[in-house]
């Protein structure tokens, strides 16, 4: 391998070089070296944990016009390009020799014809802009759970963002005494026009696995740019399925109970009420969407991987997110993404405010309402994908244990989706090979904004993560199995549907009952109260629900509404199975103990319809 060493004392300032020297790392020197070689940046900048470091950035990004201040002291929007609103699911591959068959579900491209590609794409596409160089840590520093990474970059409100997000990693990279362990991402927003990317048929996002390194070229949109997201997702489960070890895209919460707290870890596809339920007033976060889970004396302990949220602001008010939109309307730091702006204000779909402006400026510049695009579609105020970038610092129920180096002790899990017609508001797996097999591998949610796209399509997403598996579908699910069965202490498995309609349509669920759920999943984590037991799993019984729906919110919980909301729907279910089923005959090395699985629930399901019908009161069911 080539010693950059030299290379870059030419290329850099004496401070910057000194920086990156100090750290002690040929594998930190040479990554930087091989990133300066191709992409030939102007200049770069070398960003430590110092204040003034990290100031330096923020101010790069308003002074390049990536970010804009808005009316409130801290907060300010940006504006990725109209075709750069989501995560580019088509040109995101692995890249894959040709001779590595383990991937063949996931999208790949030959890795030396995939890497001459990106590398063309790549070659001086930084000539005239500066390159940041940033250090950062995934996980609290100083733990068992830290892993390291690197973000390269030439956009400010990229590093912005990271630095809102993740944990400074400097300092960490100084002290580590492994040096070539860690992850690299190299990111270029390209040629820039009006401050957003112009060449986005050009848009690339390559996954080297056998090095820990991303590339990502022509694109803004955070979901594709900031590296330690979704990106090192991708990487960590990879890193996880070579230990013992999972990561996982789950939100991290307390949930109290008499003063006593439980934490419960959640996957939820986007748009399914994820971070919502994270920040349901009342309890704690500890994060909203990725975590690290391992093993410590036979119990499970999770961490959030972050120290922010990147969350999707459509929907977020002041009646159902009061924390959140508390934090996001008073000072502090917080970037805004593809929203209305008008007089220095913020505006987004469902904010819940009357007298929203009808002209402004957003994503598709200056913005009038009934303003149409090229396709003579209407755009909207904001987009539906529009997001905001805040550290949970700034959230009045931060849990104290998010720097906490040991994690946290998980009592339960939770999976949850997207369904108007299948599953009960809640239920607790039959056991955690059930749970795993049937609650986690099974999920399946209608489509969002989030990705590009059509709306609305039911979509096959195991643990709520299928899109940033690096890994075989039938190695995630086994590891999943093999850790819960080598634990002394198993978290009771949950699953949750907050989408669940009647034949008309009409949601059978209020937004906040999830607040109710959580409390009765809480109960039932301690044993402090009683289940019926249905084929699909453990439902609450309807006396539990109503004392909880009185405590918690206040309301009358009918028997009516009981009745509708976790009547068994047996068709609906032995059509989910058939599907599931047909689905996983695709995929190579499927654990046989998942269509094991599936034809014990199914064969509990046909019995119960013949002792009763095809929808089945909870009346029905026996206490366990």
């Amino acid at each position: 391998m080539k010693n950059y060493s030299g290379f870059l004392k030419e290329k850099l300032t004496k401070e910057n070089f000194e920086k990156l020297s100090a750290l002690k790392n040929d594998a930190v020197i040479n990554f930087v070296g091989e990133c300066v070689e191709l992409c030939n940046p102007s200049s770069v900048f070398v960003r430590t944990d110092s204040k003034e470091d990290i100031d330096y950035i923020r101010k790069k990004s308003l002074e390049l016009g990536e970010e804009k201040n808005l009316g409130i002291k801290g907060h300010t929007y940006h504006f990725d390009g109209y075709y750069d609103q989501a995560r580019d699911k088509e040109n995101t591959r692995y890249l894959v020799s040709k001779a590595d068959s383990s991937l063949s579900d996931l999208k790949t491209i030959d890795k030396e014809k995939g890497v001459q590609e990106v590398k063309g794409i790549m070659n001086n596409i930084m000539q005239d802009k500066e390159m940041f160089v940033c250090f950062f840590c995934l996980g609290p520093t100083n733990s068992k759970f830290s892993v390291l990474a690197m973000q390269i970059t030439d956009s400010a409100y990229v590093g912005h963002s990271d630095d809102i997000l993740y944990r400074p990693g400097y300092e960490q990279f100084k002290r580590s005494k492994v040096k070539n362990d860690f992850f690299k991402f190299v990111h270029s927003a390209g040629e820039l026009e009006n401050c957003v990317s112009k060449n986005v048929v050009q848009r690339r996002v390559y996954i080297n696995l056998d090095d820990m390194l991303i590339y990502s070229a022509n694109t803004q949109y955070a979901g594709n740019t900031v590296g330690l997201k979704k990106l090192a997702l991708r990487l960590a489960i990879r890193k996880a399925s070579q230990s013992d070890w999972l990561s996982e895209h789950m939100f991290l919460m307390s949930i109290t109970d008499k003063g006593k707290k439980a934490y419960f870890a959640g996957a939820y596809p986007s748009m399914c009420g994820k971070t919502s339920t994270a920040m349901i007033p009342g309890e704690k976060i500890v994060g909203d969407d990725i975590v690290y889970i391992r093993e410590i004396d036979g119990k499970a302990h999770a961490v959030n991987v972050e120290r922010g949220i990147f969350g999707i602001i459509k929907g977020v008010n002041s009646k159902d997110d009061p924390l959140l939109f508390k934090a996001l309307t008073t000072e502090g730091e917080v970037i805004f993404s593809n929203i209305l702006v008008n007089n220095g204000i913020p505006y987004w779909l469902g904010m819940g405010i009357e007298n929203v402006p009808e002209k402004g400026v957003n994503f598709s510049g200056e913005w009038f309402k009934g303003k149409k695009d090229a396709k003579g579609e209407e755009i909207l105020l904001s987009h539906k994908n529009g997001r905001y970038t805040v550290s949970l610092k700034g959230l009045e129920n931060l849990d104290e244990n998010l720097e906490n180096p040991e994690g946290v002790e998980l009592s339960g899990i939770i999976y949850g989706g997207r369904d108007s017609d299948t599953s009960v508001p809640v239920e607790e797996a039959l056991s955690w090979d059930q749970g795993i097999l049937i609650k986690a591998s099974c999920i399946e949610s209608e489509t969002t904004a989030a990705t590009l796209g059509k709306e609305g399509v039911r979509e096959f997403n195991p643990m709520s993560n299928m899109d940033f598996l690096s890994i075989p579908l039938s190695r995630y699910i086994e590891m999943n199995l093999e850790f819960g069965r080598k634990l002394k202490k198993q978290p009771k498995i949950f699953s949750v549907n907050y989408f669940i309609r009647d034949k008309s349509g009409n949601f059978l669920n209020d937004i906040q009952d999830k607040r109710v759920w959580l409390k009765w999943m809480r109960l039932k984590v301690e044993n402090k109260c009683r289940a019926l037991s249905t084929p699909t799993g453990s439902i609450p019984k309807y006396e539990d629900l109503k004392r909880l729906f009185k405590e918690v919110l206040g309301k009358d919980y009918k028997k009516e509404s009981y009745v509708q909301q976790f009547t068994l729907r047996i068709p609906e279910n032995l059509a989910k199975i058939k599907r599931i089923r047909e689905i996983y005959k695709k995929y190579e090395n499927v654990p046989r103990s998942l269509f094991k699985e599936l034809d014990a629930q199914e064969k509990r399901l046909l019995e119960c319809r013949k002792k009763f019908s095809d929808y089945v009161s909870p009346e029905n069911f026996q206490e366990v």
